[in-house]
């Protein structure tokens, strides 16, 4: 399941959490929110962006982690 988790600070900062999506169509995804938020001060990427699908012969989606940066 996709989830946008947003935390609001007393200082005015705001940490959003996004957890379901796999590669980096998370940042398609949260790109017009942090437009209107104002300026990304921080970003830490999870392991889930670096996660591609694949479909295999008998059109089953499948996780494949993006290990060709090792």
């Amino acid at each position: 399941m996709e989830t946008l988790e947003f935390i609001i600070y007393p200082d005015g900062r705001v940490e959003e959490r996004v957890t379901g999506i796999s590669g980096s169509s998370c940042a398609d995804v949260t790109a017009a929110i942090e437009a209107k938020l104002g300026i990304v001060a921080y970003r830490e990427l999870t392991a889930e962006n670096y996660e591609h699908h694949v479909i295999n012969s008998d059109q089953t989606p499948q996780k494949l982690a993006n290990f060709s940066q090792w």
